[in-house]
C-alpha cells in the first residue's frame, strides 16, 4: 500500500511539475511584437492571453525601437496604463506602470511619440494646487519625458490644450501636433488640434465639419505624416457597429475628406469602436473593440470559460495589416472628384 501511494504521490508531482512548464511556455513571448504571427487582411487578437484577456483592454503604443508596449486596463470603475517590455528578447509579464496603478484616479490612452522622447497620455490625477477629486471631475493631458533611467515623473501638458473641461486621447504627427478630443459642454465632444511652433503649442483649433460632422466625435489617431484622421464616432445610417471606426483624408490647405467608415474589417455589429492607433514602422492598424462569442447553445463549463478569455464582451486589442488604408483613400479621392 505504501509503495502504490508513493507511486501516486509521485506521479502527481511530476504531473504538477509538467503543468507549470506548460504554463510557463505558454507564457513566454519572444521576439517582435511579443512573438505574434503577424495578421494580413483579416484583423486577429493581439497578444491573446497576455495583453487581450478576460479583462477590459483598450488603447495601445509601442515604443520606436519596438521593446516596450503600454495599454490601458480597466478594473471595475479604475483605469490604469500597464506595461510589458522586451528583455534579452523576451517580453516580461504584463504589470502596471511604475507611473500609474494609483486608485485615487484614472490613468489612460498613452502615446509614445514616433522620436520615443515622449509619452502623453490622460489623467484625472490632479492639476498643481489643486485638491483631489472622485470620478472624472479632471481630464487632463499629462507628458513623461525619457530618460536615461526610463521615464521622468508626469507633468502637465504646458499651454492652452488643458482647460476646465475635458480633453483627452493625444496623438502626434512627426512635427508635434497635437490631435486630440475636447469637451466642449455636455455631450460635445469634438476632435482638435493645437500646432507645436518654437516648442511652445499654439492656441488650439477645431477641426472642420467634414471631420466633426455631429456633437460626438472622440478618440482619435492622427497619421504621422498628418495625412489622414481615424476617429471613433456613429454617423445615422452609415454604421456597423454602435460606434465606428471612421477615416477622413488630408486634401492640404486644411482641407479635409468627409468621414468614411472603415468597414467591415475593424468595425463589428453591435460593438463600440473605441482606441485606434498605428505601431511604430507604420505597417499595423491596432485597434480595441468588444465582440463577444457566442455559442448558440452553450452549456456552463463553455460560459466559464468564456468569462475568463478574451472575446467575452470586454474591450481587447486586434491588429490588422494597415495597407487596406490605401485602398479606402482612393475611395474618398473618387468620390471627392465627383463633387
Amino acid at each position: 500500500m505504501k509503495k502504490l501511494i508513493y507511486t501516486v504521490f509521485l506521479l502527481v508531482i511530476i504531473y504538477s511539475c509538467t503543468q507549470q512548464k506548460e504554463s510557463g511556455i505558454k507564457n513566454i513571448r519572444k521576439g517582435e511584437y511579443l512573438g505574434e504571427i503577424k495578421p494580413d487582411s483579416i484583423a486577429r487578437l493581439f497578444a491573446p492571453n497576455f495583453v487581450s484577456s478576460h479583462l477590459h483592454e483598450r488603447d495601445f503604443t509601442m515604443s520606436p525601437d519596438g521593446k516596450e508596449i503600454y495599454y490601458t486596463i480597466r478594473y471595475g470603475a479604475d483605469y490604469y496604463i500597464a506595461t510589458s517590455k522586451m528583455v534579452n528578447d523576451v517580453w516580461t509579464e504584463p504589470e502596471f506602470a511604475s507611473f500609474s496603478g494609483n486608485p485615487a484616479y484614472k490613468d489612460l490612452e498613452p502615446f509614445i511619440t514616433r522620436d520615443g522622447k515622449k509619452l502623453f497620455f490622460m489623467s484625472t490625477r490632479p492639476p498643481k494646487g489643486k485638491e483631489q477629486k472622485d470620478g472624472w471631475f479632471y481630464q487632463n493631458i499629462w507628458v513623461m519625458d525619457k530618460t536615461v533611467e526610463g521615464w521622468s515623473e508626469p507633468y502637465e501638458l504646458e499651454g492652452p490644450i488643458n482647460t476646465d473641461s475635458g480633453q483627452y486621447y493625444p496623438t502626434l504627427t512627426n512635427d508635434g501636433t497635437i490631435y486630440y478630443t475636447h469637451e466642449e459642454s455636455k455631450n460635445v465632444q469634438v476632435i482638435y488640434r493645437s500646432k507645436l511652433i518654437d516648442g511652445k503649442y499654439q492656441t488650439p483649433e477645431r477641426l472642420p465639419k467634414e471631420v466633426n460632422p455631429t456633437n460626438m466625435q472622440y478618440n482619435s489617431l492622427i497619421a504621422p505624416d498628418e495625412s489622414y484622421l481615424i476617429v471613433c464616432t456613429l454617423i445615422e445610417g452609415n454604421s456597423i457597429g454602435r460606434a465606428d471606426y471612421y477615416i477622413s483624408f488630408n486634401l492640404g490647405n486644411d482641407n479635409w475628406t468627409p468621414l468614411m467608415n472603415m468597414g467591415n474589417k475593424v468595425n463589428f455589429p453591435n460593438t463600440f469602436a473605441l482606441s485606434p492607433s498605428l505601431s511604430p514602422d507604420g505597417k499595423y492598424f491596432i485597434f480595441s473593440n468588444n465582440k463577444q462569442i457566442r455559442q448558440q447553445k452553450p452549456n456552463l463549463k463553455e460560459v466559464k470559460q468564456n468569462a475568463v478569455s478574451p472575446q467575452n464582451g470586454n474591450l481587447d486589442l486586434y491588429w490588422i495589416k494597415a495597407d487596406f488604408i490605401e485602398g479606402l483613400k482612393a475611395e474618398a479621392l473618387a468620390k471627392q472628384n465627383k463633387q
